[in-house]
């Protein structure tokens, strides 16, 4: 017999891993930063408008977290202040987070930051630097309360590219399963040859390069023309961005084993998008600048590039368009878009008329494959 906290009873359900979920941080995730940043550290707060939340030093966003942890919440609720006791234990506490995975069967969930997506937008690299080691810390001792089921992505400043190369070694050592960067780079952007070194080290420790949403400038904050819900729509432009760029840059050119991972921002927009950039390419690399690329940018796409999704019915929609070996499902829990607790009917209906091939892929075949787990 196996380590209860280890195996869940999925008996007459979907087997699902969630390619990815948060972790909701707390004070004490950075009690342990460097010391030359302890009175700049990310504190805990709560505002009677607005309940629990963290305060960054030179950031005017207060980091709402009742927002952020408010799994299970019907939307029409999401206006009420909540604090920090109230918050779902689940997004910082891993036997309650085990507990959950039990109830919604769910294998083993890919965890990101929540309050570190917003530190990737910090002007000052070495803060960033410092909130980053003491959050992989805090979350390497998080995941070894379940570590087939606990899957931490480390964060990675990468101010100089040989220090990126230093970090993902050190993230391996930790245990995690991936590096997750910002949207945004210190220097250079990230298809400059600079950055080949950093991408040799990932293909050589097996460590999938991360992107999510919200940790590029201008994912949220105005920019949308029209009511503000649309900046909500808008968020994956970013990593759109981030993708074309190092497609026609030629990074998967000179690094074709890198594996390069979206997340949480949907799949249904992908085959369109590769024929955009086959258009660009096949008609008009002739006189603009272009990566010395041999093959058509949608092969890469294809090819390097996976995507998670929660409940984006448009995959359904264009499954010829798709290479189904790249696309992951995912919970998102404890955020409020995420699809907790109707995770096992969500993934049923996103799935509905797949074949089983296809269903067992999304749901927990890719990702299995992925990071190496269940």
């Amino acid at each position: 017999m196996g380590n209860p906290t280890e195996e869940a009873d999925v008996s007459a359900q979907q087997r699902l891993i969630s390619a990815d979920s948060h972790i909701c941080e707390v004070e004490a995730c950075y009690e342990q930063i460097d010391p030359k940043f302890k009175d700049r550290r990310p504190l805990a707060a709560n505002d009677p408008d607005t309940g629990a939340f963290m305060r960054i030093p030179d950031v005017e966003m207060k980091i709402p977290m009742g927002a952020l942890c408010r799994a299970g919440v019907p939307p029409e609720k999401w206006g009420k202040p909540v604090t920090w006791e109230e918050l779902h234990p689940a997004g910082y506490d891993p036997k309650a987070r085990v507990s959950i995975q039990q109830e919604e069967g769910v294998l083993a969930e890919v965890l990101y930051p929540s309050v570190g997506m917003v530190i990737c937008n910090h002007d000052d690299w070495d803060y960033k630097k410092a909130c980053f080691d003491a959050y992989n810390r805090w979350l390497a001792e998080f995941c070894e309360h379940a570590p087939k089921r606990l899957l931490g992505i480390g964060m990675a400043a990468c101010r100089t590219p040989e220090e990126g190369v230093r970090e993902v070694a050190e993230l391996k050592k930790m245990g995690f399963h991936g590096v997750m960067l910002c949207g945004d780079p210190c220097f250079e952007d990230y298809h400059h040859p600079a950055y080949d070194a950093l991408w040799e080290a990932c293909i050589d420790l097996e460590m999938p390069v991360n992107f999510h949403i919200l940790t590029s400038r201008g994912d949220m904050g105005g920019a949308a023309r029209g009511p503000a819900i649309i900046n909500q729509i808008m968020t994956i432009r970013g990593n759109q961005n981030i993708i074309t760029m190092m497609i026609l840059g030629a990074v998967f050119e000179r690094n074709p084993k890198l594996k390069v991972i979206l997340v949480e921002n949907d799949a249904g927009w992908i085959p369109h998008f590769g024929f955009r950039m086959d258009h660009a390419w096949e008609r008009h690399r002739w006189w603009m600048e272009t990566g010395a690329i041999q093959r058509k940018p949608s092969e890469y796409l294809m090819e390097n590039v996976y995507a998670t999704f929660q409940d984006d019915y448009s995959v359904k929609l264009v499954l010829d368009g798709l290479n189904l070996e790249r696309v992951m499902w995912a919970s998102d829990f404890p955020h409020g878009d995420g699809t907790y607790p109707e995770s096992q009917g969500i993934a049923a209906e996103m799935t509905d008329g797949m074949t089983p091939e296809q269903r067992q892929a999304i749901l927990h075949g890719n990702a299995s494959g992925l990071y190496g787990v269940g």
